[in-house]
């Protein structure tokens, strides 16, 4: 196996102009009320997480809400639990 780095530093991200100061894995990358499906029924994994979330939370489950709404949800409920948010300093 060749490597081809030449530098130590950690490998980077393609630029997105948009979001390069925000951090890796944050859906806060494009806003949801832009994406192209947001307005589909929210994914499996989505449904699963905001079961969890909200049982944790004591907040009600809405088992309709479309992509974009189910990420916004996830994004509340992440702070209101602190599950899921990078703690790393």
């Amino acid at each position: 196996m060749i490597d081809n780095k030449d530098d130590k530093t950690p490998q980077q991200q393609p630029s997105n102009s948009a979001g390069e100061n925000e951090l890796k894995g944050s859906n806060t990358v494009k806003n949801p009320d832009d994406w192209t499906t947001g307005d589909e029924p929210m994914t499996g994994a989505q449904s699963s997480y905001l079961k969890t979330l909200s049982d944790e939370a004591g907040e009600p489950f809405d088992e309709h809400l479309s992509k974009a709404d189910a990420s916004k949800r996830i994004d509340e409920l992440q702070h209101k639990t602190g599950r899921g948010l990078d703690t790393e300093k």
